[in-house]
């Protein structure tokens, strides 16, 4: 995948765009993993470091400049020490909702204000640029479906399609057939992510937890 100005963030989010499906079915699980891969943008920065299974922000005021993986930042050096796991869903929402205004902001997704119960102001997001959204997402289901050698996939992208897989996040793609595809490519990224095993433990619980929910 050639590098341009999507951050593993942004990413992810749009990989859950199915035009076959409403939006709300398509995003309404969705700031947990767009969380996990603004943590893993971090740690690939080296702005994250794991210590003892805690994620650590590095003691710098350096940043990224990107909006949404430095807010982040900020949050976890104001806060107290916590797991990786804790990150993924504590307060993910803030991180989801910063990156749909930056994804409308590109036009990547087209923001439509409405009220609810005609009083209360919100903003649903519709996709805009399908075209390029497609183009990630078989993109993303190559590095997915091999057959180019994992050693040859940059760490960023097996991280990509290590947490899209993990959050069943590719419409159409039985991601269980290649369960052994994404075991090579989470060794892959788990060398600039130390804390990715327990961002993608996090990621199954939460899904299980949503697919035996009752209705």
């Amino acid at each position: 995948m050639p590098d341009g100005p999507l951050s593993l963030p942004d990413r992810l989010c749009l990989l859950a765009w199915d035009p076959a499906r409403p939006a709300d079915a398509c995003t309404a699980h969705l700031s947990g993993p767009v969380r996990a891969g603004a943590l893993t943008e971090l740690a690939q920065h080296g702005l994250l470091v794991d210590e003892d299974g805690i994620a650590t922000p590095v003691d710098l005021d350096s940043g990224t400049g990107d909006a949404v993986l430095d807010g982040l930042l900020e949050l976890v050096r104001e806060s107290c020490p916590r797991p990786w796991r804790t990150w993924v869903t504590l307060r993910s929402r803030v991180t989801l909702d910063a990156v749909r205004e930056q994804l409308a902001a590109q036009g990547y997704l087209r923001a439509e204000k409405k009220r609810v119960l005609g009083v209360f102001p919100s903003v649903d997001y519709a996709l805009e640029r399908v075209a390029a959204v497609e183009a990630l997402r078989e993109e993303t289901r190559q590095v997915l479906r091999g057959p180019r050698p994992v050693a040859g996939i940059s760490e960023r992208d097996a991280a990509l399609v290590t947490l899209a897989a993990s959050a069943e996040l590719l419409p159409g793609e039985d991601a269980g057939a290649h369960a052994q595809r994404v075991r090579e490519l989470a060794e892959r990224a788990v060398a600039s992510v130390p804390g990715l095993g327990e961002i993608v433990g996090e990621i199954r619980t939460a899904l299980a937890t949503t697919a035996t929910a009752p209705p």
